[in-house]
């Protein structure tokens, strides 16, 4: 397995989104399938696995830590704060050390190797924040610290404070708005990114059409405008683009490339310190999303891409209104 750095924390080159094992994105997985899931994933060699308090909420957390105790040592766990609380969004220090705390017994461990402040909470200073997490880490119960969903100005303030080592940031071939100023700054400050929703939240993959539904209950696209009918139809020229590529690619190498490879090999192509976590709730995902790393986009390629995205406009928001409204800064 090929490694990245995010910062001075040196992590598989993709990673494993968990948040889907639970259900936000369709029905939950049966437990014991999310933890062979989980573990097969780490026998293929991912060793960086990617969790949050609000994922459940809380069921992600504890089917993770069950999942990785028998490697926890050889692996890199990180986990959110800051997103839920009766309030909402609330990244006060007492409640950042409550739930902490909480985290760490859900996942039956003394310690988060990667802590991120799950949204920019526009009631505490960033500065305030940073000061806990850096507590946190001289009491050993976090090793790293990060951000997800930050814009640039918040991420150079907290990173004065406190040494970040990644942003986590929607990031795809389809999401492309960290690369106005997050990228750059996180370049210039050697600060990881890690890209969510690598795969268009599934889009991507070619395995969506216009015609499927999503179930308002219990999967997340529901509420994303780009999921409607009329915006899936819209944008299926990216994905006959990433098939077309797919398809050469698999001419070329003399093995079947599928689209999420192409999508994935892409995010790879773009800057050594990005890893994407696609989210691998089918074992047969993570066994493809895995060979990604086989695929090497050459100039021709990526010049192709760039050349057939300028003639394709993305249709519709990339999350629903609520999700957006708790994003405070342009991204």
């Amino acid at each position: 397995m090929q490694k990245r750095k995010l910062g001075d924390l040196e992590v598989s080159a993709i990673g494993m989104g968990c948040m889907n094992l639970s259900g936000l994105t369709g029905k939950a997985a049966p437990i014991e399938y999310g933890l062979k899931a989980i573990r097969k994933a780490y026998d293929m060699g991912i060793t960086f696995f990617d969790t949050a308090e609000a994922y459940g909420p809380y069921v992600n957390e504890k089917l993770v830590g069950e999942a990785i105790k028998p490697f926890r040592k050889e692996v890199i766990l990180a986990t959110k704060f800051g997103m839920i609380s009766e309030s909402g969004l609330n990244s006060s220090p007492a409640h950042i050390r409550k739930v902490v705390d909480e985290s760490l017994q859900r996942l039956q461990t003394d310690y988060i190797d990667l802590l991120y402040q799950h949204r920019v909470d526009p009631n505490t200073p960033i500065e305030e924040v940073a000061l806990c997490v850096k507590d946190l880490i001289k009491q050993g119960k976090v090793r790293y610290f990060g951000l997800s969903e930050a814009g640039s100005e918040t991420i150079k303030k907290a990173h004065k404070i406190q040494k970040l080592s990644a942003v986590q940031n929607q990031y795809s071939i389809w999401t492309r708005q960290s690369e106005r100023a997050v990228i750059p700054t996180c370049e210039e400050l050697g600060i990881g990114l890690v890209a969510w929703g690598p795969l268009g939240t599934g889009f991507l993959t070619g395995n969506i059409t216009p015609n499927d539904t999503f179930d308002v209950n219990n999967d997340l696209r529901a509420t994303f405008p780009r999921f409607s009918k009329e915006n899936m139809q819209a944008n299926m020229p990216l994905v006959t683009m990433l098939q077309d590529i797919a398809t050469k690619k698999s001419k070329a190498c003399g093995i079947r490339v599928s689209p999420a490879q192409i999508a994935l090999a892409w995010i790879l192509a773009q800057k050594p310190f990005i890893v994407p976590i696609p989210g691998m709730d089918k074992i047969e995902y993570i066994e493809d999303n895995i060979r990604c790393m086989d695929i090497v986009l050459d100039k021709e390629d990526l010049d192709e891409i760039e050349t057939r995205l300028s003639q394709i406009e993305i249709k519709g928001e990339r999350l629903s209104q609520t999700l957006l409204d708790d994003i405070v800064e342009d991204i």
